[in-house]
């Protein structure tokens, strides 16, 4: 069954498949970080996403405190999803906007690049 591009059980799946993932648990592994998505459009949406040794929660709404802030249109946000989009590319591009800690997100490119593969793997509807 299908869940809603970027909704509370779309969140939860996503935390489930990353958990589950080897390759998540060791590029995250002593990585630390709390991260803001906002997904500009009508309606905004936000999401957060905290990175602890190997470990990731992450749910709909605001986080206190974020090490840094991606913003990104719901375009983009879906191209990042389905892999249509290179996030580098987007970067590049100025689809994607960074607020804060640039530095934190450069080391955490193996981490944030395994979640267009679990992406992938969740039946949703955009």
């Amino acid at each position: 069954m299908s869940v809603p591009f970027l909704s509370p059980e779309w969140a939860e799946r996503l935390k489930q498949a990353l958990n589950e993932r080897p390759s998540f648990r060791t590029a995250a592994a002593g990585k630390r970080a709390r991260l803001q998505q906002v997904i500009t459009g009508n309606p905004e949406r936000r999401y957060w996403i905290v990175i602890d040794d190997g470990s990731i929660d992450l749910g709909v709404g605001e986080i206190e405190s974020p090490d840094a802030t991606i913003v990104q249109s719901y375009e983009t946000a879906v191209g990042l999803a389905r892999r249509e989009l290179n996030p580098v590319t987007g970067f590049m591009l100025g689809k994607i906007r960074i607020e804060g800690n640039m530095g934190l997100l450069m080391g955490l490119t193996g981490v944030l690049g395994e979640l267009p593969e679990a992406m992938a793997a969740i039946d949703t509807a955009y």
